[in-house]
């Protein structure tokens, strides 16, 4: 693999904490939602969580709304 489809690759996914400022919680919400099946996301072969940029933004606006709702909060 070149290192340009490498870099094209890895932009095609989220790290932990990247998905984490988009929905403005911490890391640690981030891989219980992984883990409840509410976020997508792969396994690399290191053990660390990568999620598809395409879903993941386009689940931002569902999921921050349904934080601000359960918080009593709106954004």
């Amino acid at each position: 693999m070149t290192t340009v489809s490498r870099m094209r690759k890895e932009r095609d996914y989220l790290r932990v904490g990247e998905v984490a400022l988009l929905f403005h919680v911490s890391p640690k919400t981030v891989v219980r939602w992984a883990e409840d099946g509410k976020l997508p996301h792969i396994v690399t072969l290191g053990g660390h969580r990568r999620f598809p940029r395409a879903s993941i933004e386009s689940l931002v606006p569902t999921l921050t709304q349904d934080r601000a709702e359960s918080t009593g909060t709106s954004r």
